[in-house]
C-alpha cells in the first residue's frame, strides 16, 4: 500500500471524527446518517447494472445510551485505524474484535465480532474508504487462481512477480486480501472460470482445463469474498475477459451467481468495485438436472422457500432465471457439481464445460 494511499485514508477517517467534534461544539447532539442496509432499499442502477442503496437512511445518535456508546465505538476505532495507517501496519477483523477488550473505557469495547465488523462497514460507507484502505483484513480466504497470468503483486518485503501456472504448484495463486496490489503483466488467458467448491476446482485442474482452454480458474471458496469479487472484475474490465460462474445446482449457489455478478445488500455501497454484471452462470442448471439425470437430493422446506424468494428477487429478474428457478421447483431437485463425476471424472471437462461455454459464445 502507498503512503499516500495512507494518508488519503487517514485524512478521511480524521475528517469524520472532525464532524463529531463539530457537532460537540455547536451544542447539537452527534449523530452519524447512514443508508438503511435491507433488501427493500437496494435499487437497481441501470446506468451500472448493479445493485445499489436507494435513499432511505437511518442515524446514528448519541441522544441515547445505546446510540451514544455506538459512536463511543466509532471515535475509538477511528482512532485506532488511523495509528495502524500511521505505522503501515495491518490487522484482521478477528483482531479488531480482540483488540477492543484492551481499551480503557469499557464502554468502547465490542460486545461481539458482528458487532465490530458492522462498524467498520458504517465507517466504509460514510468515510467513502474501503476497509482495505484501512489496512484491515478478514480472516483467510483460501480463494485461489490457476491459469495463463503473470503479475506483479506489492508485498512487506517488496514486489514480486508470479506466474499462476508456472510458479505456484497445484494449490495455485493465492489471492491476497487487496487485489488493487496487483499489476497484471501478460496473459494468455481467453475466460475466467470462478468455481464454487474446492473438490471440483481441484478436478479441473488435475484434468488439465485451465491448459488446454486457457483459462483462469478462479476458486471462489463458497460464498466469494470481497478480494476474490475485486480480482474478477479487474480481470473482466481490465483484461477483457468473459466471466463463467460455475456453482451447485441450488439456490444458495444462485446467491453465490448473485453476488459475483450483481452485488450484494451487505456490499451495495461498493457495487462498482466489486460486481461483474457482465458474468454468466454455467451451471449447475436445474434443465442438466434433467437432461443428464444427474444424481439429486430432494429440495428442503428452505430450499422452496430460498427459490420463491429469488422469483421476487431482483437479481433473478430474467426469464432465464423464471424457467430455471420454476423448473427446478416442479422437479422438486438439487444437484452438486460433483454430481457430474455419474458420467466420469472426465465428462466435465471433455464434455460438459466445453459444450456449455460453446452455447455461451465463449469458446
Amino acid at each position: 500500500m502507498s503512503t499516500d494511499t495512507n494518508a488519503d485514508a487517514r485524512e478521511q477517517l480524521i475528517e469524520l471524527a472532525a464532524e463529531f467534534y463539530d457537532q460537540f461544539e455547536g451544542g447539537d447532539v452527534p449523530e452519524m446518517t447512514l443508508p438503511t442496509r435491507t433488501k427493500s432499499n437496494i435499487e437497481y442502477d441501470e446506468e451500472k447494472n448493479v445493485w445499489v442503496y436507494g435513499d432511505r437512511q437511518s442515524t446514528r445518535s448519541a441522544n441515547s445510551v445505546r446510540g451514544a456508546r455506538k459512536l463511543l465505538k466509532a471515535i475509538y476505532t477511528i482512532d485506532f485505524l488511523a495509528d495502524q495507517l500511521d505505522e503501515d501496519r495491518s490487522s484482521t477483523l478477528r483482531e479488531l474484535y480482540y483488540l477492543s477488550e484492551s481499551w480503557e473505557t469499557e464502554e468502547a469495547q465490542f460486545n461481539s465480532q458482528d458487532e465490530s465488523n458492522q462498524l467498520i462497514e458504517d465507517l466504509e460507507i460514510v468515510s467513502e474508504v474501503k476497509r482495505e484502505d484501512f489496512h484491515m483484513r478478514p480472516e483467510e480466504s483460501g480463494a485461489k487462481v490457476m491459469g495463463p497470468l503473470l503479475l506483479r503483486e506489492q508485498t512487506n518485503r517488496g514486489d514480486r512477480e508470479i506466474h499462476c501456472q508456472k510458479d505456484v504448484g497445484q494449490g495455485g495463486y493465492q489471492i491476497p486480501n487487496n487485489p488493487d496490489t496487483i499489476e497484471f503483466l501478460d496473459n494468455d488467458a481467453e475466460f475466467v472460470l470462478c468455481v464454487e467448491t474446492g473438490g471440483m476446482r481441484d478436478r479441473l485442474v488435475e484434468n488439465g482445463f485451465d491448459d488446454e482452454y486457457d483459462a483462469l480458474v478462479v476458486h471462489l471458496g463458497g460464498q466469494p469474498a470481497r478480494a476474490t469479487r475485486r480480482l474478477i472484475k479487474r480481470l473482466h474490465d481490465e483484461l477483457e475477459l468473459p466471466v463463467t460462474v460455475f456453482t451447485d445446482g441450488d439456490p444458495w449457489s444462485y446467491r453465490i451467481f448473485g453476488s459475483v455478478s450483481y452485488g450484494s445488500i451487505k456490499s451495495a455501497h461498493l457495487s462498482e468495485y466489486l460486481a461483474t454484471p457482465e458474468a454468466q452462470f454455467i451451471g449447475i442448471q436445474p434443465e442438466d438436472i434433467v437432461e443428464y439425470d444427474l444424481p439429486t437430493d430432494p429440495l428442503s422446506d428452505s430450499d422452496v422457500n430460498a427459490l420463491e424468494s429469488e422469483l421476487e428477487d431482483p437479481r433473478f429478474q430474467t426469464d432465464y432465471w423464471r424457467e430455471q428457478i420454476e423448473l427446478q421447483l416442479e422437479i422438486d431437485k438439487k444437484a452438486e457439481q460433483q454430481a457430474l463425476a455419474s458420467r466420469g471424472l472426465d465428462f466435465v471437462t471433455e464434455t460438459y464445460l466445453p459444450e456449455r461455454l460453446g452455447e455461451m459464445g465463449v469458446l
